[in-house]
C-alpha cells in the first residue's frame, strides 16, 4: 500500500520584497518557515531598502499581482493569507477582487509607513483599504499609527486603543489587533477585540534596535496558525511568543534599525535533540570514570546545557536526580531531560547574558587546589561572597544565583569561565564551571581529576 503523507498547510504572503531581507515577504517567508507552514507569495511592490531608509519602490502592474495569488491557489491550495504593502489603489482593487474568489482566512497587516520613515501606502489608497481589503479579514493587525488612521481617533492609553479596535471592526474584520509597542509602559501589550471580547496579551518591552520586520513577523506567525487550524486567540498568543523572541534574539546588522530573526525559534526547537544527545555522552563519560567521584559535592554534582537562544529553565536540559557518589565511583540518578535542573539553569541563563557561547555548566566540590590547576589551565576565575548577598536577595526564592553570577562578572574584564562561592551557613561552598557544550566540559572534568590526583 503507498504510503500517504499529512498535506502540509499553505501559507500565501500578498506583500512588498524587501532588499534587505528584514520585512516584507523575506520576514514572512521565514516565519512560515519556523512555524512548519510553506510559504507562497504574491509580490505587490519591488523595494530598495536597508536597515537605514527605502530609497525606491517600483510597483508591479495589479494583474501581475492577481496573476500570481491565482496560480498559487489553483494548484497548491491556500490554507490562509496575509497582506502586507499593497501601496496603490489599483493593487489593492486587484488583490480583493482576486481574494473574492476563495475563502481562506486573511490577516490584514494595513502597512502605512516602514522603519525609516518612507511611505508604503499611498495616501489615496487608505480609502481602498478601508472599503476592498478591510471587509475580507479575518484578523486585521495595526499598529498604534495606523489603528489611529483607519479609526481617525487618537491612541495614547489602553482604553483609546479599545475605542479604535470597535472602530476598526466595524469595517468589516472579524478580529482586530492593536499592537501595543508605541504606547508606553514597562510591557508592550497587543490589544485582541474579538468576538465583542477584549484580551491583552503582554510581554516585557524590550529595549533593542533590532525591530526591523515586526508587524511582518507577527502578521506572517499569524496567518502560520490559522493555516494550521488554529483559532483566532490562540493564533495571536502564538504570534506574541514568536515575535517577542524574533526581537529578543534580532540580528544586530546594519546602521539602522536590525532585523528581528524569526528563524530562532526554529533554531532553539531543532536544538533541543541535540543538546540531550550530547547530555547522553556527557553522562556516559562521566560513569565511566570512577576518579571523578573525588569532585562530587556532598549535595550531588550535575551538568547541564541550554539550546541557543534560551531563556529560562525550560531551555536547559541536565540530568535528573543529578549525579551521586557510590561505592564504585559515581552514577547518574536519571536521564537528561529539560527543566530539571534549577541551579544550574539559573547559572547558565545568567551566564549567557554576558557570553552566549557559554550554554552548558557543571558543578564541583570546592578546594583550592582545583582552583589553582584551572588557573593554570588558562581558565578565567571569578567568585562571590555569599556572606555578603543581601537579606533581600537571600529572602527572595531564586534571586541568589542571578545576584552572584553579576558579582562575579563584575571582578573580572569579560565573562569568566570559572564561578565559585566559599559558601555560607548552611550553604556548601561550590565550584561552577563553564563551556560551550557539556560534553566538552566532561572531558576537561576527567583530565582534571587526574591532575588533582598527582597533585
Amino acid at each position: 500500500m503507498e504510503k500517504t503523507h499529512s498535506k502540509i498547510p499553505v501559507a500565501i504572503t500578498i506583500a512588498g520584497s524587501d532588499s534587505g531581507g528584514g520585512a516584507g515577504i523575506q520576514a514572512d517567508l521565514k516565519t512560515f518557515a519556523a512555524l512548519g507552514v510553506h510559504g507562497t507569495v504574491a509580490i505587490t511592490s519591488v523595494t530598495a531598502q536597508n536597515t537605514c531608509a527605502v530609497t525606491l519602490v517600483e510597483d508591479l502592474k495589479p494583474e501581475i499581482v492577481r496573476e500570481q495569488i491565482k496560480t498559487v491557489a489553483e494548484d497548491l491550495g491556500i490554507d490562509a493569507g496575509k497582506t502586507g504593502m499593497l501601496h496603490t489603489k489599483e493593487i489593492i482593487k486587484a488583490v480583493s477582487l482576486e481574494l473574492a474568489k476563495y475563502r481562506f482566512p486573511l490577516v490584514v497587516d494595513p502597512v502605512m509607513i516602514a522603519k525609516s520613515g518612507a511611505s508604503l501606502l499611498e495616501p489615496e489608497a487608505i480609502d481602498a483599504l478601508q472599503k476592498c481589503i478591510l471587509p475580507r479579514a479575518t484578523v486585521v493587525t495595526p499598529n498604534t499609527f495606523e489603528a489611529e488612521r483607519l479609526a481617525d481617533t487618537k491612541i495614547e492609553s489602553l482604553e483609546d486603543a479599545k475605542k479604535a479596535a470597535r472602530r476598526i471592526s466595524e469595517l468589516g474584520p472579524k478580529a482586530v489587533v492593536i499592537k501595543g509597542g508605541h504606547l508606553k509602559g514597562t510591557n508592550a501589550v497587543d490589544l485582541l477585540y474579538y468576538e465583542g471580547k477584549f484580551k491583552e496579551y503582554s510581554a516585557p518591552r524590550l529595549e533593542v534596535k533590532t525591530t526591523h520586520g515586526t508587524g511582518c513577523c507577527f502578521s506572517a506567525a499569524v496567518a502560520a496558525e490559522l493555516a494550521k487550524k488554529a483559532d483566532v486567540p490562540t493564533a495571536v498568543e502564538r504570534a506574541k511568543e514568536i515575535v517577542t523572541l524574533s526581537i529578543k534574539f534580532g540580528l544586530n546588522i546594519g546602521k539602522g534599525h536590525g532585523p528581528v530573526d524569526p528563524m530562532a525559534y526554529l533554531y532553539r526547537e531543532s536544538s533541543r535533540y541535540n543538546v540531550l544527545m550530547d547530555l547522553e555522552k556527557a553522562k556516559a563519560l562521566l560513569e565511566a570514570n570512577p576518579r571523578v567521584a573525588a569532585l562530587v559535592p556532598e549535595v550531588g554534582m550535575n551538568i547541564a546545557e541550554a539550546v541557543g537562544y534560551a531563556e529560562g529553565v525550560r531551555d536547559v536540559a541536565a540530568i535528573e536526580g543529578r549525579i551521586v557518589k557510590t561505592c564504585e565511583g559515581l552514577k547518574a540518578i536519571g536521564n537528561p531531560r529539560f527543566a530539571c535542573s534549577f541551579h544550574l539553569a539559573k547559572y547558565i541563563i545568567e551566564m549567557m547574558k554576558r557570553d552566549s557561547r557559554k550554554r552548558a555548566a557543571i558543578n564541583l566540590k570546592f578546594s583550592d587546589e582545583t582552583l589553582k590547576i584551572l588557573q593554570k589551565r588558562g581558565l578565567a576565575v571569578s567568585f562571590y561572597d555569599r556572606a555578603k548577598e543581601p537579606k533581600r536577595i537571600k529572602n527572595t526564592e531564586g534571586m541568589t544565583i542571578p545576584w552572584g553570577v553579576k558579582e562575579a562578572v563584575s571582578r573580572v574584564p569579560e565573562a569568566p569561565d570559572v564561578i565559585y562561592h566559599r559558601g555560607d551557613i548552611g550553604k556548601e561552598p561550590m565550584i561552577v564551571i563553564f563551556g560551550k557544550q557539556a560534553y566538552d566540559l566532561a572531558r576537561l572534568v576527567v583530565q582534571l581529576v587526574k591532575e588533582v590526583k598527582a597533585t
